[in-house]
Formats: C-alpha cells, structure tokens, sequence
C-alpha cells in the first residue's frame, strides 16, 4: 500500500483549501505536514459528528490523545480502534484511519506531529463537555488557540525542522487563529442549527469579522516575512482563500465558489 498516495486522495476528498499546497511541498515535508493536517482532521471530524453525543466525543477524544501520547515506536494495528468501540460503524474514514496518518510523518519529525494531536485532542474534549459554551473573547482566544494557533505553532516547528525556516510564533498563532475565525464565520448558520456558537455572548458578525481581521493581519505579516520556499508556497495558499472568503461573506455569499477557489489559488500560484 503506498500510504502517501492514499493520504493526498483523502486530502483531496477532505480540504479543497489544504490538498494544493500540500501536494506542492517537497518530500519529507509533505509527508510530515500531510500527517499533521489528517490527524487534526481525524479529530475534528470526530468534534464536528452530527450523531455523536458531547460525551461519546469528549471519551473518543481523550482515548486518541491518550494513544498518541503511549507511543513509542508507532502504534500497534488495534491501538486506535480498541478506543473507536461501536462508533466505528458511523466515524468517517479519515477518523478511522488516524493511526497510518499519525505514522506517514518521517520518524525524527512524527512525535511533535502526536504531541500536538494529542494536546489539541484533549482540548476538544473539554470543549465539548461544555458544549462549546464561548461566552467572551476570553473563550474564544482559548478555543481558536487549541484548535488552530497550536497549529501554526507546529507549522512553524515543522519549517524550523525541514529546512532551518525561523517565524515569529506570535505571528503563527494569529496565522492559526486567522484562519479558524474565517471559518466559524462562514460556518456561523451550520454551527446554530446544530445548537452550537463559537460567537462571544453578545457579539454579533460585524465582531466576528474585525477579530478575523486582527488575526489575519498577523497572519499576514507571519506570511510576508517568510523566505522563498516551501513554507511560504504553503501558507500564500490558505491565508489568500481566507481574505478571500471574508470578502464573499461581506458580499453575501455564504462561501467562495469551486471557480473563486481555483481562481484565487492561481493567483497565488502564478507569484511564484
């Protein structure tokens, strides 16, 4: 089985924003951030699971940190499923597969790959118990913290490790941060149906968008200040679909079409 073909088709199937950039950066790399995005989206789908109980996902979260965090030397072929019990009949496959993503990185990167799934793991189970109750920008910074400005941490861990790439991690966590509030903005109607806001109490859109704004212009400046490479090909892509998206909604849209998508990441592409 050539497990990095199959995790660039999950990819594909899985994040229209992530799959290009990924697909761009050179071996090793790719591998190491691939392994990163699927085990965090192991974990978000299981967050994110319209059949789920907060308690059935705040017990499937926590056994997945606690495997990651028994690691060794990889994972025996049952570790992660023992956890999945009945659930795995309804999990999706990229949830389901968390242990030959956690193992796609290359052995001298892999476990910063599991302790940051793991702690961001753990996070969402919290959250979850209290059914993600954000009631001031307090909770927000803590939530768009754990699951997405952890996250440019570790991508700054991961340039740092390829090729000696330094960042401001400032400047990375409000890359995380950025992206996250972009996409509880333009999830904001899906979120409430499912009785779910990741909106402060009292804030209203107009909020929402200035605090993705603040984000993104760190997020910016952390782009910017990147040197030619595979880390700036990387995060040119993601952070243009985002100011992208803000622009949608204030146009109201609900999000960029397929041909905005392609459009954009030509754009980009075209800087090179």
């Amino acid at each position: 089985m050539d497990l990095r073909r199959d995790a660039l088709e999950i990819l594909k199937e899985t994040s229209r924003t992530f799959y290009i950039p990924i697909r761009q950066l050179p071996s090793g790399l790719q591998e190491a951030v691939a392994s990163a995005y699927l085990c965090m989206r192991a974990i978000d789908e299981i967050e994110d699971h319209p059949e789920l109980d907060n308690l059935t996902k705040a017990q499937l979260l926590r056994s997945i940190s606690q495997t990651l965090q028994s690691a060794v030397n990889g994972f025996d072929l049952d570790a992660f499923a023992t956890g999945f019990g009945s659930t795995h009949t309804i999990l999706p496959e990229v949830t389901l597969r968390v242990r030959e993503w956690a193992i796609l990185a290359p052995e001298s990167i892999a476990p910063r790959i599991w302790d940051a799934t793991a702690a961001m793991a753990d996070r969402m189970a919290s959250w979850a118990e209290v059914n993600w109750q954000v009631q001031s920008e307090a909770d927000l910074d803590r939530y768009t913290f754990g699951v997405a400005g952890a996250v440019g941490l570790l991508l700054s861990d991961l340039w740092a490790w390829h090729d000696g790439t330094t960042t401001n991690r400032t400047e990375a966590i409000g890359f995380g941060r950025g992206l996250q509030a972009v996409n509880i903005l333009r999830n904001h109607s899906d979120d409430r149906q499912r009785g779910v806001t990741f909106f402060p109490t009292g804030w209203d859109v107009a909020q929402m968008t200035a605090y993705a704004r603040r984000n993104l212009t760190l997020a910016d400046a952390y782009t910017q200040a990147l040197p030619d490479g595979p880390a700036l090909t990387f995060c040119r892509i993601p952070l243009t679909l985002a100011h992208g998206t803000l622009e949608a909604l204030a146009d109201g849209r609900e999000k960029l079409s397929r041909t905005d998508v392609l459009a954009l990441v030509a754009r980009v592409v075209n800087l090179k």
